[in-house]
């Protein structure tokens, strides 16, 4: 239990107006079951409020000062706990350049404040941060992912969310960006995650090569496969893969870096058993939140902008079942 008062509470959700630094270290030990966020990615918006993550003058900087978030959340999680992690890479971009051409600064409204989206780095815009030629991809969610690994994390898998409907780009010397990162960390060794609830309908035809291995293995059971009398019966679904299909959804109320609930479904499903608690310390415009709901999990969310969370609040949470 928090011992301040939190901005917006019901049954099931608990949102807080804070810096991330500052609510961390009032978590209870051992009680949150995984943390699932999306931080602000490095260099790209700026939101407006002093202390916002993503503004910090290099990547070495936005990378120390993410481990450093977790090191102070890393108490509040469970034993058995996760962690899962969406970031976005960025490029170094100098004045004049085609990306830079692109991305020319330009600003969007929500609620009473405005949301700036920078075209290059924070702070010095017109020259690449040092160590880093013009056009260099800075490799982000890697260095985030590897210095969270030497930090004491477990770095368990890299999960590829594949975007059918990327923002199109019109750059001539390298292919449209149409993925991002999703890490799959833990505290121990040894950790919560219900594959089963979160398996997908197997594509693996029904074959006699199947049938065969299967009566070759003396009626062992296969991957995916199920048993009964030492009969061979396809299950029709699989462990998930690595590469998630899933569509970006605008939210037209909210900050538009938003991730989509069908995103972080599988993360919450896996990660959470019904009635635990998910985490988000950056919860934007509540989508944690609405997607923990909705499948019987608790949320607690950070959130530095109190417009996100009257958005959270009058729009996401109001909205009931996730489509």
């Amino acid at each position: 239990m928090l011992p301040i008062d939190a901005y917006y509470s019901d049954e099931q959700v608990t949102i807080y107006h804070g810096d991330a630094w500052e609510l961390a270290p009032t978590l209870a030990p051992q009680s949150i079951n995984t943390i699932c966020t999306s931080p602000p990615y490095w260099g790209l918006r700026d939101y407006g409020e002093p202390g916002q993550f993503g503004l910090e003058p290099t990547p070495e900087a936005y990378v120390a000062r993410l481990v450093a978030l977790f090191a102070l959340l890393r108490p509040a999680l469970r034993d058995d706990g996760t962690v899962w992690l969406n970031l976005g890479d960025s490029y170094a971009r100098s004045a004049g350049d085609e990306e830079s051409k692109l991305a020319t600064s330009h600003t969007l409204s929500t609620g009473q404040r405005r949301v700036t989206e920078s075209g290059g780095m924070p702070h010095k815009k017109n020259r690449p941060p040092s160590g880093f030629k013009p056009k260099d991809l800075i490799g982000i969610p890697w260095r985030v992912a590897f210095a969270l690994q030497a930090d004491g994390w477990y770095l368990r898998q890299d999960i590829i969310w594949h975007k059918p409907n990327p923002m199109p780009e019109s750059v001539t010397d390298r292919c449209t960006k149409a993925h991002e990162y999703v890490f799959l960390l833990s505290k121990s060794p040894r950790y919560y995650c219900d594959m089963e609830a979160i398996k997908e309908p197997s594509t693996t035809p029904i074959d006699t090569k199947a049938a065969q291995s299967f009566k070759a293995e003396g009626g062992k059971a296969r991957e995916n496969y199920g048993t009964n009398d030492d009969k061979w019966e396809p299950s029709g679904t699989r462990n998930k893969r690595s590469v998630w299909s899933v569509n970006t959804a605008p939210f037209s109320a909210a900050h538009f870096a938003t991730f989509p609930p069908a995103l972080i479904t599988p993360c919450i499903l896996a990660g959470c058993p019904e009635g635990g608690k998910v985490l988000d310390p950056f919860g934007g415009s509540g989508t944690t939140a609405q997607v923990a709901r909705q499948y019987g999990r608790k949320s607690v969310l950070f959130e530095l902008n109190a417009d996100y969370i009257d958005i959270a609040t009058s729009e996401r949470l109001s909205q009931g079942v996730l489509m």
